[in-house]
């Protein structure tokens, strides 16, 4: 039997071979990086049916444009003579409408509440011990008169949506932190948010595939693909043809580069994120996003890992200090009390995040070929929505029935772009 190929052994692939095995294919992973760090091991490990807005809406260009100008920003592109990196932010621009938001809301509602049901699947299955799985919900905090009606305003959206919502006062954000001082005008909790350890789920599902089979490359590259009139006959790599039945393309900010060796567009940038882990006292007990700061903290006892920043940069290996300063900065201005020294260069996790230009991710088949599909772009949720991802993925394989709405998600929408 021809063995199913997943490029990309981030959590989005390992996750896709876990449904593959489960369906019975023999499965193969390759990867370019080491299968040990990635954007899949540094995140917050947030899982947020109620982020149903994607990056791309009206109020990014804005605030873009102004956090342009601060080197400790939230949001920066790296200015470049880049012809995609030029197309891509013209794309960006394009969709960055209410009318895109609302078309998009419906299908991000569907596959991050279905993703959130396969985490839970998946705890039943495994348990808990491995990968801390805390389903607490998530608290969005603001400071400023302005955050707490850009912070409300989604609120009755979400609720207009479907998604569980509540707004809290400040002395109600307090009761949730009782151990810690939360200098906050008030918070919007979305109950139905949880979040886990990424990079114990990561180790944990990589053992599991190792046990079960799958076979596991790392360094490995992908050079081209040996192709028949409407099939990938084999995939080609710096250590030889691997020949295959199907081929799940999961690499990440770097699946663009494969579409084009497939011959078709699939507008792709890697936005850069930091984060770091910190002992957490006096202890922090609840996932937050400081919505100002677009910091993200998720709490695991006695750590805590802080994270964010949207780098649009293709400079995967650098730090920019700044821009981890800001992050460090965030956290007194917070939470006063917390107790937080500057984390060393070896401390700090940098990851590229996969950005499509819409916001949306690549879930399907490929253009042109038959036994090739995608799961990729999906920005800061690529854990958030990687079970859902690989099951879908898997179900294509085997020709079943997809439970989620792929239209919005389509791999080929920009091809003739």
């Amino acid at each position: 039997m021809k063995p199913t190929i997943v490029i990309g052994g981030g959590i989005v692939g390992l996750f896709t071979a876990y449904y593959l095995q489960k369906e019975g294919e023999e499965v193969i992973v390759i990867d370019k990086g080491d299968l040990e760090e990635n954007c899949s091991t540094g995140n917050a490990g947030m899982i947020v049916p109620s982020h149903i807005v994607p990056l791309a809406s009206p109020g990014m260009i804005s605030k873009g444009i102004s956090w342009m100008l601060s080197s400790k920003s939230p949001f920066y592109i790296q200015p470049r003579l880049d012809r995609r990196l030029i197309e891509w932010c013209l794309l960006f621009y394009r969709n960055s409408s209410a009318k895109h938001v609302q078309k998009s809301i419906p299908f991000l509602k569907g596959i991050s509440l279905f993703s959130k049901q396969l985490y839970l699947d998946f705890i039943a299955e495994h348990g808990n011990g491995k990968i801390n799985f805390q389903d607490k919900g998530l608290l969005m905090l603001y400071k400023s008169k302005e955050g707490e009606q850009e912070e409300i305003e989604f609120s009755h959206l979400a609720k207009q949506s479907g998604i569980a919502v509540e707004v809290l006062s400040r002395k109600e954000v307090q009761k949730l932190e009782p151990n810690q001082e939360v200098d906050v005008r008030g918070g919007i909790y979305f109950p139905d948010d949880a979040h886990l350890s990424p990079k114990d789920l990561y180790q944990y599902l990589k053992q599991y595939l190792q046990n079960k089979g799958v076979k596991l490359k790392s360094n490995l590259n992908v050079t081209g693909f040996e192709k028949g009139a409407d099939e990938v006959q084999a995939v080609l790599t710096t250590e030889g043809r691997i020949t295959c039945k199907q081929v799940m393309v999961c690499a990440g900010s770097w699946s663009g580069e494969i579409a084009k060796m497939l011959g078709f567009k699939l507008p792709m940038m890697g936005g850069k994120g930091y984060s770091f882990v910190l002992p957490n006292s006096p202890q922090l007990m609840q996932s937050s996003i400081l919505t100002e700061a677009r910091v993200s903290q998720s709490p695991y006892g006695d750590k805590v890992r802080f994270g964010g920043t949207m780098e649009i940069s293709n400079r995967a290996d650098s730090i920019n200090l700044n821009r981890v300063r800001g992050i460090y900065e965030s956290i007194s201005n917070y939470y006063p009390k917390f107790e937080a020294e500057f984390p060393q260069n070896d401390q700090i996790w940098k990851g590229m995040r996969p950005c499509s230009p819409d916001g949306l991710p690549y879930i399907g088949k490929a253009p042109k070929w038959k036994n090739v599909a995608f799961g990729a772009g999906h920005s800061m949720m690529g854990l958030s929505l990687a079970p859902a991802t690989g099951k879908i993925l898997a179900d294509l394989v085997k020709g079943k029935a997809v439970d989620v709405k792929l239209a919005a998600f389509a791999v080929g929408r920009y091809t003739h772009y």
